[in-house]
């Protein structure tokens, strides 16, 4: 088959300390359901030749190719606070494959069956879980945002206990790497120093190379991963999306988002949102997402500690002061993305004002975070009443009039309001009722919102209704891991 697969599996040659060599579960009858041709374009891979039936038992991991090299890799994590050992419980890494430009990505199947990870589970995955992670990393990414994406779902044949009996099925992650927090806590758990070193090395040779000739490899590596995270959470606060699970085996060290189980879209804007059914105390709310980033980052120095300074002392004084600067970092980043939503060039001394009353007035009414930029870039949405109000035609004036200064013109305001601004984003009813139809085998809606969802900035008229919240109801929306 003349796919053109292109392996060098460079996590594979690490001590066995950082993975075990596994090959995943085979399934009795697969059935591909998905297969994404533009990211296989992307990672120069020829499927048109590959029938079904092959296809099926590629991605359900049932015939591997030629020079992939199976692991489940090795890491921890600080789970809702609590560490814990982990690893890949119910997913493999089937190699890193080079597209022609020598760009490496790793191929994961997620749902391929138990590991020595698995911890008692038993290392499957849902067919519902796997399309939402599938249609709603296609959305990041088609709204700029750094992330893990998805080519192919396959159906297994086979059943999967959770709360019911549900269908299975196997995800294929590509990423540019999945190394995490959690692995360097892993580790670091283990006291190798040598080991500590080899990753790092590692890390920075496989993502970071700019920092090889560093006099201080782990300090400046911590620097970078703060500086990535940083504009990460700063890009998911600028479309209101809430990873919903922070944990810091789901910080990758990549800076892309990695993990889509609880994850959602914030409708009405409520800073204290939450979906995720297992966060009961609002830990990963849309607010407290860039507070957990830093202490995950905190987490990630820990690890490198006796490796920025034999000095243990002096080791935690350069980790401290890299990190006390998150907040003022922070706070200058999420300024600039909130002025790029209300296309203010320029700064004044009054922006963070109007932009807080902005959004407080969008939290006591009630009004939806997207639509309501969507309404001041001057385009067509539904149910618009909620904007005729005095408080806010009040705000709007001063807007308005900030509009106006450093000599700005109308037109390059709406101009960066539209490159900043999506019009759709994945609406939580609409990935339900998606996903719903999907599991009993209708792929319409899923198809159609996948091609809505990879033009987010520009929706034509006739499409008005996936820019809509759901209808307000009593039931509070929640969503769940899968696992």
């Amino acid at each position: 088959m003349t796919i053109g697969w292109h392996f060098d599996n460079s996590y594979s040659r690490l001590p066995k300390t950082f993975k075990e060599n596994i090959d995943p579960v085979a399934v009795n009858s697969p059935e591909i359901l998905i297969l994404n041709k533009d990211l296989a374009n992307k990672l120069d891979l020829d499927f048109s030749n590959i029938n079904d039936d092959d296809l099926s038992k590629i991605f359900s991991g049932n015939k591997l190719p030629e020079e992939s090299n199976s692991i489940a890799q090795a890491y921890a994590g600080h789970q809702f606070g609590h560490f814990t050992m982990l690893g890949d419980g119910r997913a493999v890494l089937i190699g890193e494959h080079l597209n022609k430009n020598s760009e490496r990505f790793d191929i994961q199947f997620k749902g391929s069956g138990k590991t020595p990870f698995s911890r008692g589970g038993d290392g499957r995955a849902v067919l519902g879980p796997m399309l939402r992670e599938y249609i709603i990393s296609e959305a990041m990414h088609f709204l700029k945002i750094p992330t893990t994406r998805s080519l192919a779902v396959v159906k297994t044949g086979e059943d999967v206990i959770r709360e019911q009996i549900s269908k299975g099925a196997i995800l294929t992650r590509v990423a540019l790497g999945h190394l995490r927090v959690g692995t360097f806590q892993y580790i670091a758990a283990k006291q190798n120093i040598s080991d500590l070193e080899i990753l790092i090395n590692y890390t920075i040779e496989k993502y970071y190379p700019n920092i090889k000739s560093s006099k201080n490899k782990a300090l400046d590596l911590l620097k970078v991963l703060i500086e990535k995270q940083t504009q990460l959470v700063i890009d998911w606060m600028r479309v209101g999306f809430i990873h919903g699970v922070m944990n810091t085996d789901n910080m990758s060290i990549s800076g892309e988002t990695i993990d889509y189980g609880p994850c959602a879209f914030m409708d009405v804007y409520d800073p204290k949102t939450v979906f995720s059914s297992i966060d009961q105390l609002g830990r990963y709310a849309y607010d407290n997402q860039p507070k957990i980033a830093k202490w995950n980052l905190t987490r990630f120095a820990e690890c490198l500690i006796p490796l920025i300074s034999k000095n243990e002392d002096e080791a935690v004084t350069l980790a401290r002061d890299a990190l006390d600067k998150f907040e003022k970092n922070y706070e200058t980043k999420w300024l600039n993305m909130m002025r790029d939503k209300l296309g203010l060039y320029g700064e004044d001394k009054e922006d963070k004002d109007l932009i807080i009353k902005l959004l407080n007035w969008m939290h006591k009414n009630k009004a939806d975070y997207t639509n309501t930029f969507v309404f001041l870039m001057n385009r067509t949405i539904k149910n618009s009443k909620i904007y005729n109000n005095e408080d806010f035609n009040l705000w709007k004036i001063k807007w308005v009039k900030r509009l106006t200064m450093f000599n700005n013109s109308q037109d390059k305001s709406m101009e960066l309001m539209n490159s900043s601004n999506p019009m759709v984003i994945p609406r939580n009813h609409k990935i339900e009722e998606a996903l719903t139809l999907a599991s009993n085998g209708d792929l319409t809606l899923f198809n159609k919102l996948i091609k809505i969802l990879k033009n987010p900035y520009l929706v034509n008229d006739n499409d008005l209704e996936f820019m809509s919240p759901a209808p307000h109801g009593d039931k509070k929306y929640q969503t769940f891991c899968g696992t």
